[in-house]
């Protein structure tokens, strides 16, 4: 058997290897949380039937402040009694969109019960919000509400 037919063969089909181009890779494809985040919410999904929503934007928060958003049934002396829903959000120096979800069946008929909130920034309280009165257990927009400084 003649060598010579082998080795031509051989360097034929390196050389044809060769020639192919390199498969070029492929562009990353936005993921569908990348290509609709909003700073501030989390993707939470739909709303489920048996739950309510209390959404809005809270301005004047610093870049890198950590807020805290409860909303809370309220007794007569001023007093937080019993915490309904709660959400921890990390602001980026713009308007902070939020979205706090609760259960109406544990809304108390007749009771007190507000949205508050507090912004700390390296652990130290900046700004806190305003009581925010909630009467009704139906999903609702607060609008844009303003933090202000902590005393």
């Amino acid at each position: 058997m003649q060598l010579r037919p082998l080795v031509l063969l051989a360097l034929f089909s390196f050389l044809v290897a060769c020639s192919s181009e390199a498969p070029k890779p492929a562009a990353p494809q936005p993921t569908p949380a990348q290509e609709k985040k909003v700073p501030g919410i989390e993707d939470l999904g739909p709303l489920p039937a048996y739950q309510r929503e209390i959404s809005g934007v809270l301005n004047g928060v610093p870049a890198n402040a950590e807020v805290e958003l409860a909303l809370l049934v309220i007794d007569e002396r001023n007093r937080p009694q019993q915490l309904l829903a709660s959400s921890v959000l990390n602001a980026n120096g713009k308007p902070l969109a939020f979205r706090l979800r609760f259960n109406p069946e544990a809304f108390p008929v007749g009771a007190r019960v507000e949205l508050r909130g507090r912004a700390s920034q390296s652990g130290q309280l900046i700004l806190h919000l305003p009581a925010v009165r909630i009467t009704q257990a139906i999903t609702q927009t607060t609008g844009p509400l303003q933090l202000v400084k902590a005393p």
